[in-house]
């Protein structure tokens, strides 16, 4: 992996480079649940700090803090459904999604507000993330970031590069329920597995099914 780490941020270099001084260099990093995205970002960011010349230019966020609050689930028409599935595509704000996104392509001179979210809280926090001009190369990781629906495509649209971390389900489901199990979500190792194979399953077959064509399958 360290190879191909280097590899995408040598590349993603290259293509700013391309692109002109003025530029900001959007890249989607998408992916099942438990595939490593956080992971991979992180690391490309790194990456391309440690070659760049102009210091830390890379920035690599999460989608987590589109997520809808608790209090606007409970609203929905079927709340019950809304909070069980929470993590699924619709219990996330995609036009809010795709309003960042379009606001750092028209604004690469600006600093961009994102929201993040709160793992104590359980719920997001606006404006929470800044993202400075000088972050030339923004790297934004979820699992929805290359679905082939609206308005998560008319989001694609707008990166420059798409990527696809390409994890097998058992790999995926296998990280999740270690990951349930540490954060303390569930109450033992059968209910990790339940949640990960579970409604964390049902996410990943959606992004599987409808995963948009991809610039770079990176295997997680």
């Amino acid at each position: 992996m360290e190879a191909e780490v280097d590899r995408l941020a040598r590349k993603t270099l290259d293509d700013l480079a391309a692109k002109g001084p003025s530029y900001r260099f959007l890249v989607g990093i998408a992916g099942v649940p438990g595939s490593g995205k956080t992971t991979l970002g992180a690391a490309v960011a790194a990456g391309i700090n440690n070659l760049s010349a102009d210091g830390d230019i890379a920035r690599a966020i999460p989608m987590d803090g589109f997520h809808y609050s608790r209090a606007h689930l409970a609203a929905m028409p079927n709340p019950q459904e809304a909070i069980h599935r929470r993590g699924a595509a619709f219990t996330f704000d995609a036009e809010g999604f795709l309003d960042l996104v379009q606001r750092l392509r028209r604004h690469p001179h600006d600093t961009v507000l994102a929201p993040s979210f709160d793992h104590a809280l359980k719920d997001p926090l606006a404006d929470a993330v800044a993202i400075p001009p000088t972050a030339r190369i923004v790297l934004i990781e979820g699992n929805y970031i290359a679905l082939n629906r609206s308005p998560w495509k008319e989001a694609a649209a707008v990166m420059d590069r798409l990527w696809y971390v390409d994890t097998p389900a058992d790999v995926a489901v296998a990280r999740l329920a270690r990951r349930h199990l540490a954060s303390g979500i569930v109450a033992d190792e059968k209910e990790a597995w339940e949640r990960a194979s579970g409604t964390d399953g049902l996410n990943a077959e959606d992004v599987r099914a409808n995963l948009l064509p991809v610039d770079e399958k990176i295997k997680g």
